[in-house]
């Protein structure tokens, strides 16, 4: 994961402020459900400088940025989890 030199003011996908951006290279997985810290993450393809090796840019969002609120930090499972 590498974070870009000259990162945007706002994301570029649905134009509101982001905590942090990271660039990916290579497989990754993404699960937000019940995260503490993130509600969204946006993803915008791009490639490296010289437009040879494709990459995939992410915007992570927090709960107050994308208008949400935090998950609660107790889950109640049921008996078939």
């Amino acid at each position: 994961m590498d974070v870009p030199d000259d990162p945007p003011a706002t994301c570029p996908v649905c134009e509101t402020a982001y905590d942090s951006v990271s660039v990916h290279d290579s497989g990754l997985m993404v699960n937000l459900l019940d995260n503490e810290r993130y509600q969204r993450v946006c993803f915008e393809p791009t490639s490296d400088g010289g437009g040879r090796t494709p990459l995939l840019r992410f915007y992570h969002h927090t709960h107050e940025q994308a208008g949400t609120t935090r998950p609660s930090r107790t889950r109640s499972r049921s008996s078939s989890d």
